[in-house]
């Protein structure tokens, strides 16, 4: 599956080498190395410094299906990691075509030196199709992305370590990426030609786990009044508990769901004797899940993109979405007086729960993306009006 891109010369600079053996070659981006990880495809159109910032990204490397990636640059407020510095995001990127010189008046930089900024090594050159139709068809691949300026590669050595990788299956990848330490969040969304803003008077106060949260998640949360605590993912019951929230959130993040649940589980367990309302988003979502003594799985190529359509049972209404993620909820393992609430349009897969007679539920999507626009900010209000509700306040309407 060599790349016959014109430019190639006889010694290409980059290589992803699958486990199976496969062999591709392409053009070096971004840092120079070796990355190992799992591969997917995106198939948004836009967000692509969003995407490969985001947490929940550790551990994979992501071919994105638009051809044309890095055209408007890069710029210090998308992006999405928490803690800029440790880097948590996703470890490889694929591109079909070279990286333009950025056009866009946002831009404070181009996307190859961003890249070589955050050690992600990178490549172009390759038919990302057909890649895509690769994994589509046999599922994610475990691999490594390797970048050598000389075109010197000991490609039987790239090929034992693909081989030899465990995979994500298993893999607890939240306490890498998760904040080290308890922080205060009040930044607000960003608004056109002004930027973000600072929630001054909180009407309310939310814990937010931390499993790799999104910026962007902590903007929605604090714009609508709250004071966000940001904890920990081995934060304690007792911790958090102790903190005296009006509202749990239960954050997006990376790897296996079970191997995280080993300790977030019993938490949740203990803070689903509350009555404090909770709410959660992609791994938050599998780990509610897990706490109420459902199952999660591993699936074929997962959800990666932004233009998934999901149907909400409650209001019957349909909402174009974003997704990240590669293991799922079974619906059937289920218990009683948990109830789906969501699903994918595209293949029936869970998107939604919510607990019977409790102000407690969880979205496998992101909402805090805006790929329908904003289709699914709702679902932020209605964890507020849980929480109004609890202190007997007004409701908020539940789309703005």
């Amino acid at each position: 599956m060599a790349s016959t891109a014109p430019w190639v010369s006889e010694k290409p600079t980059a290589l992803l080498v699958l486990a199976d053996g496969t062999v591709i070659e392409g053009r070096g981006l971004g840092a120079a190395g070796e990355a190992i990880g799992e591969v997917c495809f995106n198939t948004a159109l836009t967000g692509y410094q969003e995407i490969l910032t985001d947490p929940s990204y550790a551990g994979q490397i992501v071919t994105f299906t638009f051809p044309h990636i890095g055209n408007v640059g890069v710029n210090d407020e998308d992006e999405e990691s928490l803690a800029p510095i440790s880097r948590a995001g996703a470890v490889g990127a694929i591109f079909k075509a070279d990286i333009s010189t950025p056009s866009n008046y946002r831009a404070s930089g181009g996307l190859d030196e961003w890249l070589k900024k955050r050690g992600i090594v990178a490549m172009s050159g390759i038919d990302t199709r057909a890649l895509t139709a690769l994994l589509r068809d046999k599922g994610v691949a475990d691999a490594v992305i390797a970048h050598a300026p000389d075109g010197d590669f000991d490609v039987a050595a790239l090929k034992k370590k693909a081989a030899g990788w465990s995979g994500l299956v298993g893999l607890d990848l939240a306490k890498d990426v998760t904040s080290g330490q308890s922080s205060l969040w009040q930044e607000t969304p960003w608004v056109w030609n002004e930027g973000y803003g600072e929630q001054g008077e909180p009407s309310m106060h939310i814990v937010a786990v931390d499993f790799g949260v999104k910026r962007n998640i902590l903007r929605l949360l604090a714009g609508l009044g709250a004071k966000v605590t940001v904890v920990p993912a081995t934060a304690s019951a007792q911790d958090i508990l102790a903190l005296q929230p009006d509202g749990i959130f239960l954050s997006n993040g990376p790897g296996d769901p079970a191997a995280t649940g080993e300790y977030a589980v019993p938490t949740l367990r203990e803070l689903l004797k509350t009555d404090i309302p909770i709410f959660g988003i992609c791994l938050g979502h599998q780990i509610l899940a897990l706490a109420t003594g459902g199952n999660t799985v591993k699936m074929h190529q997962g959800h990666h993109g932004a233009n998934h359509p999901v149907k909400d049972h409650t209001t019957g209404k349909v909402e174009i979405v974003s997704m990240n993620h590669g293991f799922a909820v079974d619906t059937a393992s289920l218990p009683e007086g948990v109830k789906e609430t969501h699903v994918s349009l595209f293949d029936g897969s869970n998107c939604g729960i919510a607990i019977v007679g409790r102000p407690v539920f969880s979205v496998q999507h992101h909402p805090e993306a805006s790929p329908g626009s904003q289709d699914s900010h709702y679902l932020f209000r209605r964890f507020a009006n849980l929480i109004r509700e609890r202190k007997g306040e007004p409701a908020l309407a539940e789309r703005a």
